[in-house]
């Protein structure tokens, strides 16, 4: 949908957007929070989730609309990935499509725990609207998709008692590595981040425990999901312990 150009992504982030892009021949700079408003200014497309996954920075949105008016005054894009922002919506942009040069990405995936609908959506101003749905053809989403896609969007009450939850339970998750002696670094309402050098032997020791986490590599750490029931978070708990007991050896 774009000549190839110059694309700065947040960085670390999810993989996949730098990957896309450099498939179609853009030349990718993987940029680190703190360096972004410097950079936008020689960019074509700026790429973001936000909040980011797996470190959970923000940025506030008027910040993003300054960033991008910058692009749009030439043709550039600001992609802001909003995956995440249903469990904290008044960090979003989405009110603000329509604007040039601005597309937000939504999806059923992690809060409304929907993956397997396979259910993303794609707000912008009409005219790349019509470009990407001559790009994905008519077909792009199935019948039982939209279905269940339309019961939890429309189930207000839902929504609201899990933000709360989700702030109560993710607070919890926070203190308990805190406890551990691993401090967060970071997160959103459904994860917590933790950088850790030897973030690899922390991920293989905890799967010996039956505990699965989502390592990344630069820089090293670990991102930790919401455990479910009572049992699970005794479990992460005493996991935790033993790692650490182990690591101490």
């Amino acid at each position: 949908m774009r000549e190839p150009g110059r694309v700065g992504v947040l960085s670390p982030s999810y993989a996949e957007h730098a990957h896309a892009w450099r498939r179609v021949g853009h030349r990718v700079e993987l940029l680190p929070a703190e360096s972004l408003d410097a950079a936008v200014d020689r960019l074509d497309a700026l790429v973001l989730v936000h909040p980011n996954n797996p470190t959970g920075v923000r940025f506030p949105p008027e910040l993003l609309l300054n960033w991008r008016a910058r692009l749009a005054e030439r043709g550039g894009w600001l992609v802001v990935d909003e995956a995440f922002m249903d469990a904290t919506p008044d960090g979003s942009v989405a009110n603000h499509v329509g604007l040039p040069g601005l597309i937000v990405l939504r999806s059923l995936g992690k809060f409304f725990g929907l993956a397997g609908a396979r259910v993303g959506f794609v707000l912008a101003e009409p005219a790349v609207l019509e470009r990407l749905h001559e790009t994905l053809g008519p077909w792009t989403v199935a019948g039982p998709s939209r279905w269940v896609a339309t019961w939890a969007l429309s189930d207000r009450a839902w929504q609201t008692e899990t933000r709360i939850r989700l702030d109560r339970v993710g607070n919890r998750l926070a203190d308990l590595l805190k406890r551990q002696g691993l401090p967060a670094a970071g997160g959103a309402k459904l994860f917590q981040w933790m950088p850790l050098p030897d973030a690899a032997f922390w991920q293989d020791a905890l799967a010996r425990r039956g505990i699965l986490v989502r390592r990344f590599t630069d820089p090293p750490g670990l991102r930790f999901g919401l455990p479910g029931e009572e049992p699970a978070w005794r479990r992460l708990e005493l996991a935790l312990a033993g790692v650490r007991a182990e690591r101490l050896r």
